[in-house]
C-alpha cells in the first residue's frame, strides 16, 4: 500500500503588509524678519496663507501704487488748471455771446464793507449811499487793455477835480469846478485803458455828500461838452434795447437785471464828428455816487463793449 502523508500541509506564509511611507516634514516657512520664529517641530497649518511677498515686491507694489495715484492726481490738477485758464464764454463777465465783440472782463468783486455798514441797494439804506472803498468799485480793466495815459490817477486810483475836469471843454471847466463846491463833491477816482483796435476807455467814479447832490451835477447829459466832441445826442441803440427789453446787447449781460436799479443815461457823438474820432458818453447815478463812462475810437464808437462796460460799471454799483 502505498503509505499516505497524514501530514499537515504548511499553512501559507502570509504576504508582508506593504510599507506605509512616513509622512514628509513639511520645512518651516522661513518667517519675516522681526517675526516670532516657529519652533521645531510644530508643522505649519497647510491652509494657512501663503508667505508674505519678500520686501522688494513690497515696495514694488508701493511704487506702484503711489505712481497711479500720482498720474490720476496729476490728470485732475491739469484739467481744474484748463478750466481756469480756459473758461467757458457764458461764465465770463459780458461773453455770454459769442462773436459780437464784447471784452473778457475779469470776475467782477465788490469790497468789503466796513463792519456793521449797510449796503448800498439794501432796504436799511434808503439813500443808496456807498460805504465801501470808492477804488475799490471801479470796473477793472478788459483782457487785452493797456493802461490809458491820458487819465491822470496816482497810484490808489485818485483823480483831482482839475484833473477830472480836462475831459471837458476849456470853457466849461469853471462853472463845473464851481458847482463841485456848491454839490457837495467828496472824492473822485478813475481807471483809463486802450484796447488793441486803438479803442479808449476812462472810467471816473465821483462820490457826493448825499444823492441828492450827485444828481444836482451838471457835467454828464445832454448838454455836457467834452473836449473834441461836438453835440451828444441820445444813444438810440441804448434806448430801444431798454424800452423793447429784446436787445441782447443789453439783457443777456450778467447783472443786466438790476441795472434799472440805477438811473442811466447813454449818449453819442453826433455826425459829423470833430476830428476822426466818435465819443460816446455813459453816465450812471447810484445814490451817493455818479460814474462817467467815457469812449472813443477812431471812426466810429463800438456799442457792444461800450454798452458791455456800462452795464458791468453799474452792476458794480448796485
Amino acid at each position: 500500500m502505498t503509505e499516505q502523508n497524514t501530514t499537515a500541509p504548511e499553512a501559507a506564509a502570509p504576504e508582508p503588509a506593504p510599507e506605509v511611507a512616513p509622512t514628509p516634514e513639511v520645512p518651516a516657512a522661513s518667517a519675516p524678519e522681526g517675526s516670532p520664529a516657529v519652533a521645531p517641530g510644530d508643522a505649519p497649518d497647510v491652509w494657512a496663507a501663503p508667505p508674505a511677498p519678500p520686501k522688494d515686491r513690497r515696495k514694488l507694489f508701493a511704487a506702484l501704487r503711489w505712481t497711479a495715484a500720482v498720474t490720476v492726481f496729476a490728470a485732475v490738477g491739469t484739467g481744474a488748471a484748463y478750466g481756469i485758464a480756459r473758461p467757458e464764454r457764458t461764465d465770463i463777465p459780458g461773453l455770454s455771446t459769442e462773436g459780437d465783440g464784447r471784452w473778457t472782463f475779469p470776475v467782477l468783486s465788490k469790497p468789503a464793507l466796513p463792519a456793521g455798514a449797510p449796503l448800498a441797494q439794501g432796504s436799511d439804506n434808503k439813500d443808496g449811499t456807498h460805504y465801501a472803498a470808492l477804488n475799490g468799485l471801479l470796473l477793472s480793466a478788459p483782457e487785452g487793455a493797456k493802461p490809458e495815459g491820458a487819465l491822470k490817477a496816482d497810484k490808489d486810483g485818485m483823480v483831482s477835480p482839475d484833473a477830472f475836469l480836462e475831459e471837458y471843454a476849456p470853457d466849461a471847466r469853471e462853472q463845473l469846478k464851481q458847482s463841485f463846491e456848491w454839490d457837495g463833491l467828496r472824492q473822485i477816482v478813475g481807471r483809463g485803458w486802450t484796447m488793441p483796435d486803438g479803442t479808449s476807455t476812462r472810467v471816473y467814479l465821483l462820490r457826493f455828500h448825499a444823492s441828492g447832490f450827485a444828481d444836482a451835477f451838471k457835467g454828464c447829459d445832454t448838454n455836457t461838452r467834452l473836449k473834441d466832441v461836438s453835440v451828444l445826442e441820445l444813444d438810440e441803440a441804448w434806448n430801444k434795447a431798454k424800452n423793447t427789453q429784446s436787445n441782447t446787447l443789453l439783457l443777456d449781460f450778467p447783472g443786466a437785471a438790476v441795472f434799472d436799479n440805477n438811473d442811466i443815461s447813454v449818449y453819442q457823438e453826433a455826425k459829423p464828428v470833430l476830428g476822426d474820432e466818435q465819443t460816446e458818453l455813459g453816465c450812471l447815478q447810484a445814490g451817493d455816487v455818479l460814474a462817467v463812462v467815457i469812449q472813443s475810437r477812431k471812426g466810429e464808437v463800438a456799442p457792444v463793449p461800450f454798452h458791455q462796460t456800462v452795464i458791468l460799471q453799474s452792476q458794480l454799483l448796485s
